[in-house]
């Protein structure tokens, strides 16, 4: 049994992947990008996580159901909704989970160009996109490798870097309450809007800065006491998360006067200049950094479990079914790795830079749809007679019924061209479903033994 547990991860590694993935390279830059619109958007954050804590009060629900139950969104829809479902949501969220990696991986390369200006895409004279492209490469298939080395490996390291990037969010979240000047407060809703229209309108943007909640619940297969761990796992991350979000916020928008902050590319580096002085600057783009290469690790980890859970089911390739001698699911992570090296090679050839950016864009639609899926699953598997003696079922309601509400909230807020694009290409996938089912069909027929097993 103990042998059993060693490729598992336990609390803390589970909440450090909630906190990890949540908490990006592109959290540093919201500040700048709240600042129009005035103190009204520390509101947009407060109504954010509210709306959040739903969605996540949700996947630790259905946790709590189904603990064995690895893919999480994939998994929880496939087992309310069946094959079809199921797999529109596995193939959007992983060709989401790719291009956000492979922003994520330039982003970090970005961050390390205050120490490297040969990163620094600003500056012409020093910079060489052939040779931040190969850093990008580097980081990816390192993380590439730290994850074949095992989820215990790879949740290690995730703990390592979410408490590496916590500590200059936490000391500019905190440390900064003690500078903050009140009139930098002042417009409350420089918008233009109303007081509705301005909270809906940062709401918007914030709610991104939570996508990653879900985490927890996709290596359930290799989490000890899955049924408690991912729970707690989920409520504590979106716990701590939304803190240093909030935290931050307030204590940036304190130091920063708002017409200078809109126009700040680094406000969180700006930010602890004024703390503690010009060299500041360093670490706290060392954060930055940190929090991306954290990033880019812990959906490294979702992007080889996820496959691997919907090729058990016979509706991705069973090649992302293969294990090593570490019980990583290496075939999944290499080929994901392979599709993020394209995808991040597509934003320094200048021809297909605004295809990467709508690639971008899309991955935000795809990763709120399994939430809507998710949050109706939750409803029906209550219903289920086998959790019926688990609680009642008015909560269970309640609690789907917000979370599908604000979920399809936040796609309607992402942009019609957004959600069209992303329409047309959940519906590209269902030629490889029909691959995908007629081969099931066909083992099914083959082997009828082994499926009654």
């Amino acid at each position: 049994m103990a042998k059993a547990s060693e490729n598992k991860i336990g609390l803390w590694a589970s909440t450090s992947l909630v906190v990890g993935n949540m908490i990006g390279a592109g959290i540093f830059l919201v500040p700048a990008a709240m600042a129009s619109f005035g103190s009204i958007s520390l509101l947009g954050w407060v109504f954010s996580a509210i709306g959040t804590f739903f969605i996540a009060k949700v996947f630790a629900n259905l946790s709590k159901m189904l603990p064995l139950a690895t893919g999480g969104p994939y998994a929880y829809t496939y087992h309310a909704f069946g094959d079809f479902a199921g797999f529109l949501v596995a193939w959007g969220y992983w060709l989401s989970n790719v291009c956000a990696i492979a922003a994520i991986a330039i982003s970090l390369v970005s961050a390390l160009s205050t120490f490297f200006p040969i990163l620094d895409s600003s500056n012409v004279q020093t910079y060489s996109p052939a040779v931040s492209a190969l850093t990008a490469l580097g980081f990816i298939w390192l993380v590439t490798g730290l994850n074949n080395m095992g989820i215990k490996t790879s949740g290690n390291v995730q703990l390592i870097t979410t408490i590496s990037k916590l500590l200059p969010l936490v000391v500019i979240a905190v440390g900064g309450l003690f500078f903050i000047r009140l009139q930098n407060f002042h417009p409350f809703n420089s918008s233009g809007k109303s007081t509705f229209e301005g909270i809906s309108a940062t709401a918007a943007i914030t709610m991104y800065s939570f996508l990653g909640i879900e985490c927890a619940t996709i290596p359930s297969g290799s989490v000890n006491n899955p049924e408690k761990t991912i729970s707690r796992a989920t409520l504590l991350g979106l716990l701590i998360t939304a803190l240093v979000y909030i935290l931050g916020s307030v204590s940036i928008m304190g130091i920063i006067p708002q017409n200078v902050l809109q126009h700040s590319v680094t406000p969180y580096a700006d930010a602890a200049v004024i703390m503690f002085g010009s060299s500041a600057r360093y670490w706290a783009s060392a954060g930055v950094a940190i929090a991306a290469f954290g990033a880019l690790n812990g959906w490294t980890l979702v992007q080889g479990q996820f496959p691997y859970a919907v090729a058990k089911d016979k509706l991705f390739p069973p090649i992302f079914t293969r294990l090593n001698k570490r019980e990583a699911p290496y075939l999944a992570i290499i080929v994901s790795s392979v599709f993020v090296s394209v995808f991040m090679m597509m934003n320094y050839t200048k021809g297909l830079v605004e295809q990467f950016k709508l690639l971008i864009l899309l991955t935000t639609l795809t990763t709120l749809v399994p939430y809507i899926f998710c949050a109706a699953a939750y409803i029906i598997i209550k219903f289920d007679k086998n959790y019926l003696h688990s609680g009642g079922w008015v909560p269970a309601v309640l609690i789907g019924t917000l979370a599908f509400a604000y979920s399809l909230w936040a796609i309607a807020g992402s942009g019609q061209d957004t959600v069209y694009y992303g329409f047309l290409l959940l519906m590209a996938g269902i030629p490889f479903y029909v691959w995908a089912l007629y081969k099931k069909r066909k083992n099914n027929i083959e082997h009828p033994i082994s499926n009654n097993e």
